[in-house]
């Protein structure tokens, strides 16, 4: 990925950022320019609390390449409060431990780097929810 277009998605990844259209209240992730519930174009910023649960998940054992350290690791489909559906990878449990309807918070992570001395990214994944937790990431 190259640094432009890494400082653009800074939001998005970092903040678990998308848009909610002003008109119905529809909630968008990634952010969106016209909503498609109502076509309509009045859209803010939307910061996600980053709570949800496990909708469906499934474990990797065969990474593309740059991955092949994480193996295995699981990918799933989580449904955010806010009515979102995101794609994440889980950190911080074992693929054994995941299960569907597992409570799920957003945190900060490392997701690659380009070479020895290349961009370092990082962006949102998922772990199990840790009761008492406010969530959210930075």
């Amino acid at each position: 990925m190259d640094i432009p277009r890494n400082w653009r998605l800074r939001e998005q990844r970092y903040r678990l950022q998308g848009t909610r259209c002003t008109a119905c209240g529809e909630c968008h992730f990634p952010p969106r320019h016209v909503c498609p519930r109502c076509k309509g174009r009045a859209l803010e910023p939307y910061r996600f609390a980053g709570r949800g649960t496990v909708y469906s998940y499934t474990v990797i054992y065969q990474a593309p390449e740059g991955f092949e350290q994480y193996v295995p690791y699981v990918v799933a489909l989580v449904d955010l409060e806010e009515g979102v559906r995101v794609t994440a990878q889980l950190t911080d449990v074992d693929p054994e431990e995941v299960t569907i309807g597992m409570p799920v918070e957003m945190v900060l992570r490392k997701l690659g780097e380009e070479g020895e001395r290349g961009l370092i990214l990082y962006g949102y994944k998922f772990r199990p929810r840790i009761e008492g937790s406010a969530g959210g990431g930075p």
